[in-house]
């Protein structure tokens, strides 16, 4: 995962002392079509009032046995998509709110395998897929 501007900011203030960094009430995986970019940008989230939701991620992220990474341990269940096509989902995010739309991107990846989401579909995020460390 590539963490986002927002969140190296966050943590380099931290760090040195300047602005304490307060940890969100709660983190939670998005979809997206496009890839948000350190800028964090929400343009391609799948939107809301499709049958998709973010999935909360807080309590399913564990460390590896070094401490070096955070792993999802287990599979995320989206949708079923209604009303509209969620189109080619290509990146996931971990972000600071579960309203989509909201909050912001505090690291994101690319998924292993883009894939169409057309009504009717689910999507399952497999365990593993959102890896987290900082190098």
């Amino acid at each position: 995962m590539t963490a986002s501007n927002y969140l190296e900011s966050k943590l380099i203030n931290h760090v040195l002392g300047k602005t304490a960094y307060t940890m969100p009430g709660g983190v939670y995986v998005a979809l997206f079509t496009a890839d948000p970019g350190e800028e964090g940008s929400l343009d391609d989230e799948v939107p809301s009032g499709v049958g998709y939701a973010r999935q909360p991620v807080t309590a399913d992220m564990t460390a590896s046995v070094d401490g070096s990474m955070s792993v999802n341990g287990s599979d995320h269940a989206f949708g079923p998509c209604a009303n509209s096509d969620w189109g080619t989902l290509t990146h996931a995010a971990l972000m600071d709110s579960g309203t989509i739309g909201a909050g912001n991107v505090l690291a994101s990846v690319a998924l292993n395998a883009s894939r169409v989401v057309k009504v009717g579909d689910d999507y399952k995020m497999p365990a593993g897929e959102i890896k987290l460390s900082f190098e």
